[in-house]
């Protein structure tokens, strides 16, 4: 199990699965975050709407309760993208609401009596060689000196950074599974253990019985390609984390961190981390193989090499953790659309909607996914129905071999351009390379 299951103080029991078929008002497939914070709202706006949600397996068992624990204002398509196939005024609409959806995130969980033990430290990105450092300098927004950075962390080889206040360290687990027993208070109705197979007008269909609707939800982010038809919608590629011991206060005053601040740097191959309220330090990256098929399986939770590569880029990071025992090391899949863009949509014709493609950052978006989904369920023309995101349709990625071959391909080739740009201190040529299919 992950650290975050482990230190809840939920019972991990399944609720009662699905026996036969039912009626409601909405159905909605997957009790992660984007599922329960959907519930949430409809059921705080009109707590007569009989809301289902169904669950393969327990709340908050996918991304939701094991991912890095960043709550924060990021969103997989730049705001240039989303200015070019919109406008520069709705592009910046689409971030101020991600930047509110942090701080909504945080209200509504405390007003529910969630402990989520989260922190509002912000996030640095750090820039360690020259090649980092030219894309900082590129990027339109204030540079940190290294003596300005060390005032958040202390990392070795800082040579600039970026900071923003806007991000979370939190408890995902706690979180979801805190927002799972809220939406119960609430009246809704969660039913685990029940594996839907295909979504259809006025139905969502199950191993155990229909649930009849006239919306039904799909929050099934990257376990989407086990529903009918859906194979090709998004692609779970893992994403795995490791987490030390409490580290004793004479290590943290040599890491900083003092504000719970996330970290990162502008690597190309992702990385992640976070100090818990317990005062583990929790670290995370990209790197494990996505497997052929969209195949999904506990054993691809765990990669030794992809464990031992997080190992020794910590190790890098902060030397002073020489030595330091690691208690946890887990993983599991988030979803990614072809074209990199996270959507949410509801089609009035068939009363089908759905959200994701968060490509890992989800914590937040999954928030501003519930609320929008509330009023486009409810019939409701607000500020959120009119973000860009709304209604976008991501094409669909390749048939087999060649999405295998082009997402593996793409992993390797963003290890070898950090490699590349450690050696000659300039950005990498293969980075520009394989951008276009990374969503660049």
């Amino acid at each position: 199990m992950s650290l975050w299951h482990q230190t809840t103080t939920t019972d991990w029991s399944p609720r009662p699965r699905l026996d036969g078929s039912l009626d409601a008002d909405v159905a909605i497939v997957g009790a992660g975050l984007t599922g329960l914070w959907t519930a949430h709202y409809l059921a705080e706006a009109e707590p007569s709407l009989r809301v289902v949600v169904v669950e393969s397996e327990v709340a908050g068992f996918g991304a939701s309760g094991r991912n890095g624990g960043w709550c924060s204002a990021l969103f997989p398509a730049s705001q240039a993208t989303l200015a070019k196939a919109s406008s520069p005024a709705e592009a910046e609409a689409q971030y101020a609401a991600m930047r509110g959806a942090v701080d909504e995130t945080l209200r509504a969980a405390a007003a529910e009596g969630i402990d989520a033990q989260a922190a509002k430290g912000g996030t640095i990105v750090l820039a360690r060689t020259e090649a980092q450092l030219a894309r900082v300098r590129a990027a339109d927004e204030p540079v940190l000196t290294p003596a300005e950075a060390g005032e958040h962390v202390r990392a070795s080889g800082t040579l600039a950074a970026t900071y923003s206040p806007d991000c979370a360290a939190l408890h995902p687990a706690r979180l979801v599974r805190g927002l799972a027993d809220a939406v119960e208070r609430r009246g809704v109705r969660i039913l685990e253990q029940t594996p839907a197979t295909a979504l259809e007008t006025g139905r969502a269909r199950t191993a155990y019985g229909d649930v009849r609707a006239t919306h039904v939800i799909r929050a099934t982010e990257g376990f989407t390609p086990r529903l009918r038809g859906l194979a090709r919608a998004v692609v779970p590629v893992y994403s795995l984390i490791v987490a030390t011991e409490p580290l004793p206060t004479a290590v943290w005053d040599e890491i900083g961190l003092a504000r719970r601040e996330t970290f990162s740097d502008h690597r190309h191959l992702i990385i992640y981390g976070q100090r818990t309220a317990d005062d583990r330090l929790v670290f995370g990256g990209r790197g494990a193989p996505y497997h052929f098929g969209s195949r999904i399986a506990a054993s691809y939770d765990l990669d030794h090499r992809v464990f031992a590569d997080l190992h020794a880029t910590l190790l890098d990071l902060f030397p002073v953790l020489q030595g330091t025992r690691f208690t946890h090391a887990w993983g599991g899949p988030l979803g990614i659309a072809r074209d990199w863009h996270a959507s949410v949509g509801l089609d009035p014709a068939t009363g089908l909607g759905w959200a994701g493609g968060y490509v890992g950052d989800g914590v937040s978006t999954t928030n501003l996914a519930g609320r929008t989904l509330r009023d486009l369920v409810l019939g409701r023309e607000t500020e959120l129905t009119r973000l860009p995101w709304v209604g976008h349709r991501s094409p669909s990625w390749e048939p087999e071999p060649l999405r295998w071959l082009g997402i593996n391909a793409g992993l390797r080739l963003m290890t070898a351009a950090d490699a590349e740009e450690r050696l000659t201190g300039r950005p990498s040529v293969l980075a520009r390379t394989v951008a276009p299919l990374l969503g660049g």
